[in-house]
């Protein structure tokens, strides 16, 4: 079997803006892992509810110009799950960074989001083990918080003071009752 070809097969595209862009199929163990966390996370707290998490390989058709691939995303109106992809915005949608596609996940792909209507978006970042969540707020999408975890290295010049204000779990706007951990978020995400 040639190598070369069942990767050529395996290669996902989006559409963004109405362009076809390739989409890198294999990432790395952070993205991977930083990615399956966040759909577990939804997953175990969504079980039995109308809510459905998505994991990575899903298609989200949001118009005719955008048709994405998101790392995971909630989608709470079940007649927009159809065995080809979601049709219409999900709720929410976590994007994982790679290099290859930060400025689009940070650029077009959030402002089609936007357009479409996402309640809540998340860029999360594993080099600086951060998330970024924006909630629609009057049709635009406004930073709400930055979340990271502090290396040890920053850790050890804090005082206590400023070491009890750092912020290690936060809540998903779309529940009053998830709270959600960055330790679980980037466990295993070195």
């Amino acid at each position: 079997m040639n190598n070369s070809l069942a990767y050529k097969e395996d290669i996902w595209e989006e559409l963004i803006n109405g362009q076809t862009v390739l989409v890198s199929p294999r990432p790395i163990w952070s993205h991977i892992s930083a990615a399956a966390n966040i759909f577990y996370i939804f997953r175990k707290f969504l079980f039995g509810r109308k809510c459905t998490p998505i994991p990575d390989g899903m298609e989200v058709y949001l118009d005719e110009k955008n048709r994405f691939i998101p790392d995971m995303m909630v989608v709470c109106d079940p007649e927009k799950i159809h065995q080809n992809g979601v049709y219409g915005a999900p709720d929410l949608v976590a994007e994982v960074l790679s290099p290859s596609t930060m400025k689009r996940d940070k650029g077009d792909k959030k402002t089609a989001y936007e357009q479409a209507g996402v309640r809540e978006y998340w860029i999360v970042s594993t080099e600086e083990k951060s998330i970024e969540q924006y909630l629609l707020i009057d049709g635009r999408f406004v930073l709400h918080e930055v979340y990271a975890v502090y290396p040890d290295y920053l850790l050890e010049k804090m005082t206590d003071e400023e070491k009890a204000e750092i912020i290690t779990e936060f809540k998903c706007s779309l529940y009053d009752d998830l709270l959600i951990k960055l330790e679980d978020v980037f466990e295993r995400v070195n």
